[in-house]
């Protein structure tokens, strides 16, 4: 696949160059290169993300940072027997626990969530960091959710962390999945306020909260290319009303 001549792959984290180090150099920069279009298409291209992911997995297979790639890759797909596959090799070759989450989170997308649930209480829950312990809770709320228990998934989200007033990278996440859950419960004005506290906490806009949060105050948002229709098919706006009409 084509990679743009300004993508080096020198962008990478540091800790998989240091990984890439046990490869000839020239592999190592095919893929390095792979890598960085892998993160970089992740995203908003989740298709040719995953196709850059095969390519290096086809060159350093026995590379972790490069399985985990391709797991996140295939996830990113809907692909979830395969990012699992990919998310176990990861771990085998490193011994870390921090793909734990989304590996319960890929059990749940193959319609075991009872699974997912049994990895939320695994001993390995306990040596993630307070990141992937919040998302180790997403993902058993989430679990939840899928067997119909809604009122077991809010109280699964019922935290220390949820209650906190400081603003983590989480924090946004973890109280729109609380309104979310509050709603499907039919606790709507209690939803309402979770989506106004995900909003003020959702910086960078990884929530659509505020959409949410609009829907429930029933404010409609007219498309700009449907108001320019409307104008050139002869309707007027609001705003083109006679200002003097009752």
């Amino acid at each position: 696949m084509p990679i743009p001549e300004e993508v080096t792959g020198d962008e990478i984290d540091k800790d998989v160059r240091q990984e890439l180090q046990s490869l000839p150099k020239t592999l190592a920069e095919d893929v390095a290169r792979n890598l960085v279009m892998v993160a970089r298409l992740l995203d908003e291209d989740p298709e040719g993300a995953y196709g850059y992911s095969r390519v290096a997995l086809r060159l350093a297979s026995r590379v972790a940072a490069v399985r985990e790639a391709a797991g996140f890759a295939a996830y990113a797909n809907q692909k979830y027997g395969e990012a699992l596959a990919e998310f176990r090799a990861a771990r085998r070759m490193t011994g870390s626990v921090e793909l734990w989450p989304v590996m319960a989170d890929c059990e749940r997308g193959l319609g075991r969530p009872e699974k997912a649930l049994d990895m939320a209480g695994a001993p390995e829950v306990h040596k993630l960091d307070k990141a992937g312990q919040v998302e180790m809770r997403l993902v058993a709320a989430g679990a939840r959710r899928d067997m119909g228990q809604l009122d077991a998934a809010i109280v699964t989200l019922q935290s220390p962390e949820l209650a906190s007033n400081s603003v983590q990278p989480w924090t946004a996440r973890l109280r729109y999945a609380y309104a979310d859950a509050l709603l499907a419960a039919g606790r709507e004005g209690e939803a309402r306020e979770w989506f106004a506290k995900a909003v003020e906490s959702d910086r960078d806009g990884s929530t659509d909260a505020s959409d949410r949060l609009a829907e429930l105050d029933g404010v409609e948002f007219m498309d700009a290319m449907d108001e320019d229709e409307s104008e050139s098919d002869g309707g007027e706006s609001p705003a083109a009303e006679d200002p003097d009409k009752d």
